[in-house]
């Protein structure tokens, strides 16, 4: 690196042409080979060659310019180095090797026009700053620093330490170190521009310490890899070894292949961390033991369910609020507030599709579509959908799973649906969650908290697996037919929405749109073989079921269809057009009668409404006194809350006899025998208390009750009417029974908004507060002699 020593005396001129470099950069007292090409750099050697051998080597600052239009001295930095042509050689195909010696710094003052290169007028530049003990400290700690790297780097000769070491002058040892280390061509920039000797050196000991980290970085991490290396080829002899062992046993290769494909699946399944490290420790358990093992069997078992869940896949959501609403309408007829929440959920899910979203639970009546709402939401998701029944289950495995130390342990139902599944989001409907049992094997429904729980489930174990699984992405859909036997704790976590059943209108719908022509296709029909009239659909409904829901509709025409069938298939007939007076042949006789009006002609009978878990119901309450003590008998299984409210409702009536229109001996004098028909059926609840105070009015004052009319509600001693509940299955039950008129309390007049338009057309509605607007509602007036005459003729 030493220079010539006429190069040393030569003055460096004040024009110096330049050649403009982007991707090689050279220092003062460098020397280095370059080769040029182009028509403008061969003329600026060729001529620079007749005179002072000196060239100016200046970077551009934007490295993918076209150098031969560069014009403008904004296109340059500012300094460059001054470098001297010490060789020149010629090559054939117009181009020339040369090598050059760096000289000094200079800065580019202005740019000079006339020849076909650049010319520029130059500063010469000189360091600054003297040789002090600071100087010759920052000089010991970079030598130290290079020979890190030279001992770092096996690319770099170790000469390049002893020519540090043998450098005196602080700029030049700068401008040395930073020609070798691997720092870009910008940061060799900025050292070019920095003349202060101090702060140079200071600048090349921070990008050095930067290089030093690196490769002792870069080192460590070849030392991990080639430690796991080695790690893998001592694994690899061994299993060698072990094989022979194996096959000197008389041992068959089935057990090495089994093993290597679960090994093949552990790894490309690409499992959480803690389920990795399980299924790596069976994995290990199970290579050492013999296949005829019953330990075998249940390791394999485990590592099968372990590589077969999908714990990273997914199905992707498509959502279509347009076609997920046509979808929910052409499935199912009415519903309303069902299918808006389901639209809700899927909206808010497209807008934030990581969402926890709610629990959702359809309660309703059987029959009214619960089940087919989860299919429909899964079909709008685009996603697999999965059904479970809990109707009976008493043990809490069956949700968990069964720890492996048990003979045939399975993972519960929940880890069994997503692997049938084989996605981790699919919609997960949990059938019958009221009908959950519990005994001494544990309670499901305690083991369904965490499961159903979207700030819980992320970390859901299974026994048999006892490791996570994220449920979070599941949708989990419940469904029951009442709410009352679902404990408090699981009901919390459930978003609840009400099916209370159909009107005659809606079912009729749903029975010509879904019924008929699935019932047609089941038994073998086509669509002109048969043909069912909408008087015949409405008969069916009113005549032959009574229900909320639609199944014993579906049974009553699937026997129409059968009946139909057997009549083609003997040749009796080629189609048949089903009206209502076609029914008796098919059906028989009718099974409901519309018995309202007849059995409230008498004093003392009153219909009420009453809630099953079936749907609503109408219910009469009958009483009847005979000569006695003042006594009073309850009958038809009634419950503990309704005998009282018998009793509450005597209790009344006996205080206000005077304002009522009673003998106040009435009671004293009479037994009253109080029955609510349908005995076999146990009943109970408050809501039957204004129907048996009415009733028991009615047979005091000798009155009827109005024709086609029905109540509900909770009374006090006092006669104050208290909301109840069931409402609005109490007032469908009602419009299939033909009631025109239904009292209710006041406090439940907001239930009404979720009844259909129509039935509150069809019903005409008396919202009360307290009894005596009851009975001046409900009890006919008195009948004059000249009247009750005219009854007995008519008898």
């Amino acid at each position: 690196m030493s220079q010539p020593e006429e190069m040393k005396n030569a003055s460096i001129p004040e024009v110096l042409p330049l050649l403009p470099m982007s991707g090689v950069f050279v220092f003062p007292k460098m020397l280095i080979p370059l080769e040029v090409t182009g028509n403008a750099p061969m003329t600026l050697i060729d001529e620079a060659m007749t005179g002072s051998r000196m060239i100016g080597m200046i970077m551009v600052k934007k490295t993918d310019e076209n150098l031969e239009v560069l014009n403008k001295k904004e296109y340059f930095y500012d300094t460059g180095t001054t470098v001297s042509i010490v060789r020149m050689a010629k090559m054939a195909d117009n181009k020339t090797q040369l090598l050059l010696q760096g000289i000094g710094r200079f800065r580019l003052t202005e740019l000079i026009d006339g020849k076909p290169y650049l010319n520029g007028r130059i500063e010469v530049l000189e360091d600054k700053g003297k040789k002090d003990l600071e100087v010759e400290a920052l000089m010991a700690n970079l030598v130290n620093l290079f020979d890190r790297i030279i001992k770092l780097s096996p690319f770099l000769p170790q000469e390049f330490g002893a020519m540090a070491k043998s450098i005196t002058e602080p700029g030049v040892l700068a401008d040395v170190i930073a020609s070798v280390i691997n720092v870009s061509l910008e940061e060799k920039q900025n050292i070019l521009d920095i003349l202060e000797v101090r702060k140079r050196l200071r600048e090349v000991t921070r990008l050095v310490n930067h290089q030093v980290e690196i490769l002792e970085l870069g080192n460590k991490i070849q030392d991990e890899v080639k430690g796991d290396i080695d790690k893998s080829q001592r694994e690899y002899f061994l299993r060698q070894q072990l094989g022979a062992i194996r096959k000197e046993l008389g041992e068959t290769d089935n057990e090495k292949i089994e093993i290597e494909e679960y090994r093949t699946k552990i790894e490309k399944k690409n499992l959480p961390e803690e389920a990795k490290k399980e299924a790596e420790r069976e994995l290990a358990r199970l290579s050492r033991m013999h296949p005829s093992s019953a330990e075998y069997t249940v390791s394999a078992t485990y590592l099968d369910w372990i590589t077969e869940l999908p714990w990273n896949d997914s199905t992707e959501d498509k959502i279509d609020i347009k076609v997920s609403r046509k979808a929910l309408d052409d499935d199912h007829y009415g519903l309303q507030k069902p299918k808006k929440r389901i639209l809700e959920y899927l909206a808010v899910r497209k807008l934030k599709p990581d969402t926890k979203g709610p629990i959702l639970c359809f309660a309703g009546p059987p029959g009214t579509g619960k089940t087919s709402l989860g299919h429909s939401i899964g079909r709008a998701l685009g996603r697999k959908f999965i059904r479970i029944s809990l109707g009976g289950m008493h043990d809490e495995a069956e949700i968990r799973g069964h720890r492996r130390t048990y003979v045939g342990a399975l993972p519960g139902r929940i880890i069994q649906g997503i692997r049938q599944a084989q996605s981790n989001n699919p919609v997960f409907m949990l059938d019958e969650i009221d009908k959950v049992g519990n005994d001494f094997r544990g309670d499901p429904s305690s083991a369904l908290l965490e499961v159903l729980d979207p700030e819980q489930n992320f970390s859901f174990t299974d026994h048999y697996l006892n490791v996570p699984f994220d449920l979070s992405r599941v949708m989990f859909i419940t469904t029951a037919n009442m709410l009352e036997t679902i404990p408090p704790a699981l009901r919390d976590r459930l978003e609840v929405i009400e099916l209370p059943g159909y009107t005659i209108d809606e079912k009729a719908h749903i029975a010509e749109r879904y019924l008929i022509p699935r019932q047609r296709e089941a038994n073998g029909l086509k669509p002109e073989d048969i043909r069912i009239t909408r008087g015949a659909v409405t008969k069916i409904i009113t005549g032959y079921t009574r229900e909320a829901g639609l199944r014993n509709v579906e049974r009553e025409l699937a026997a129409i269809c059968r009946g139909v069938a057997s009549r083609i298939a003997e040749g009796k007939v080629e189609k048949t057009t089903v009206t209502a007076a076609d029914l008796h042949s098919f059906l028989g006789p009718l099974r409901i009668n519309g018995e309202t009006s007849i059995r409230t002609a008498k004093p003392g009978v009153v219909m009420g409404l009453a809630w099953t878990p079936s749907g609503g119901d109408v219910l009469f309450v009958e009483a009847t006194a005979m000569k006695g003590k003042g006594g009073l008998t309850l009958t038809g299984q009634l419950g503990d809350v309704m005998k009282e409210s018998a009793t509450a409702a005597m209790s009344y009536i006996r205080s206000n006899a005077e304002a009522i229109g009673i003998d106040a001996n009435y009671f004293t004098e009479r037994d009253v025998h109080i029955h609510v028909p349908s005995g076999a059926t146990p009943k109970d609840g408050p809501s039957a208390g204004v129907t048996m105070l009415t009733a028991l009015t009615s047979l005091a004052t000798d009155r009827t009750v109005r024709k086609n009319l029905a109540m509900t509600g909770e009374i006090t001693l006092r006669g104050t009417v208290l909301p109840v509940g069931g409402i609005k299955e109490k007032i469908l039950a009602a419009h299939r029974a033909g009631v025109k008129t239904i009292i209710m309390p006041k406090w439940n007049k907001k239930d009404l908004e979720d009844i259909s338009a129509r039935v509150r057309r069809d019903i005409s509605f008396h919202y009360v507060e307290d009894m005596m607007e009851v009975l001046r509602l409900a009890l006919e007036k008195r009948m004059t002699s000249r009247e009750e005459s005219g009854q007995m003729e008519k008898r």
